[in-house]
């Protein structure tokens, strides 16, 4: 066994492993002072604070396409079966719960209903009610009090013994059969459970059955939730120099356009290398699949 310098030491006990895949945005912005501006260079001048903005720009960007920054977050979902989103949350990628395996059961969007943002309230007479500001009155949604009672097999479309149709199953399958007759949908063909989506007020709503479960929660980050979060992989730091070059370039009054063009080619041509790079792609893994292809399926 080889010997284990103190650097090295440090690292392993240290909880910044793999850390040394990445570039710091200080970093990125002292090199690309140092190298992209100054005299006898296309960028003579350049202030750090328009430079820091347009990397962190570039970060942003590379997050949500090129890099793709996924993060999982774990809770466990309590009796209000509301999710409120991340600090830094964009979109999400899945939400799943886990099962006394420590496997994950995907749960799906439900299109068959909405979790309203507001609910006016209402006189006898069904008119707006106001306070003494003239602002409207809002209260609890009768939609979200419903689907947070809704049990699982009323959301799949099953029925019960005791149903009125059960014993028909003509009935049965046209009436409580929902995606089952015409065609399967994952939505309405499982037991795991749906979730729906509150934009504006920052919240996933669950089914009651995921009440007391661990829902993990994949999502894309935008890359700038910390100080720490703001760094960019080794393999796309020189499509970050480009991106932020381009973007100076572009923004400077009296720049010729075939320069513009040209830093924007420069622009694309390395975000793409970088996309590439980052694909990771591994020849082994690709064989793995193609055997699979060659599998006969029976029909």
């Amino acid at each position: 066994m080889g010997l284990i310098t103190q650097t090295e030491q440090e690292y392993y006990n240290s909880n910044n492993l793999g850390n040394y895949r990445y570039i710091s945005l200080d970093d990125i912005v002292n090199n690309f002072i140092v190298s992209y501006v100054g005299d006898d260079k296309i960028i003579t001048t350049a202030k750090r604070l328009d430079v820091v903005f347009h990397t962190k720009r570039a970060i942003q960007e590379f997050s949500y396409d090129i890099s793709r920054v996924e993060k999982i977050q774990e809770i466990e979902v309590g009796p209000n079966l509301t999710y409120a989103f991340p600090q830094d949350y964009v979109n999400y990628v899945q939400l799943s719960w886990i099962d006394g395996n420590g496997l994950e059961r995907p749960l799906y969007p439900s299109t068959n209903t909405s979790r309203p943002s507001q609910a006016a309230l209402q006189d006898d007479e069904y008119n707006f009610l106001y306070d003494v500001d003239g602002n409207l009155l809002t209260g609890t949604s009768v939609a979200i009090d419903k689907f947070e009672g809704l049990e699982t097999s009323d959301a799949i479309g099953l029925s019960s013994s005791d149903d009125y149709f059960f014993a028909d199953s003509a009935r049965n399958d046209s009436v409580f059969g929902m995606g089952r007759r015409y065609g399967a949908n994952p939505e309405t063909t499982q037991v795991n459970g749906v979730f729906v989506v509150d934009e504006l007020n920052g919240l996933f709503g669950f089914s009651s059955n995921i009440s007391g479960k661990v829902v993990t929660l994949k999502y894309i980050s935008d890359g700038l939730g910390t100080d720490d979060e703001m760094k960019v992989h080794k393999l796309a730091e020189e499509a970050i120099y480009k991106y932020v070059s381009h973007a100076i370039i572009a923004s400077k009054a009296n720049m010729p356009e075939y320069i513009v063009n040209r830093f924007k080619r420069e622009r694309r041509a390395a975000m793409r290398n970088a996309k590439l790079r980052l694909s990771n792609i591994k020849s082994i893994e690709m064989a793995q699949v193609m055997r699979g292809k060659s599998k006969q399926i029976k029909h």
